[in-house]
């Protein structure tokens, strides 16, 4: 799915808190997949200084970054 150094893009976010909106850009620090912990978790490092692990099994989705 997606990798460490891969860049990608936010489509949705449930988190209340954070101040990320969809086109925000970041890169892959890695892909955790579901286990007894819960869901399959992305983290990644936003541009904007975040760095805001997603729950893509909970409402959070991102797509490949588009290419400069």
């Amino acid at each position: 799915m997606y990798d460490h150094g891969d860049r990608v893009e936010l489509v949705a976010t449930t988190d209340p808190h954070t101040a990320l909106v969809p086109g925000d850009q970041g890169t892959v620090r890695a892909l955790h997949p579901a286990d007894t912990l819960g869901g399959r978790r992305l983290d990644v490092n936003w541009d904007s200084g975040s760095r805001l692990t997603l729950l893509l099994d909970e409402g959070d989705e991102v797509q490949p970054a588009p290419r400069p």
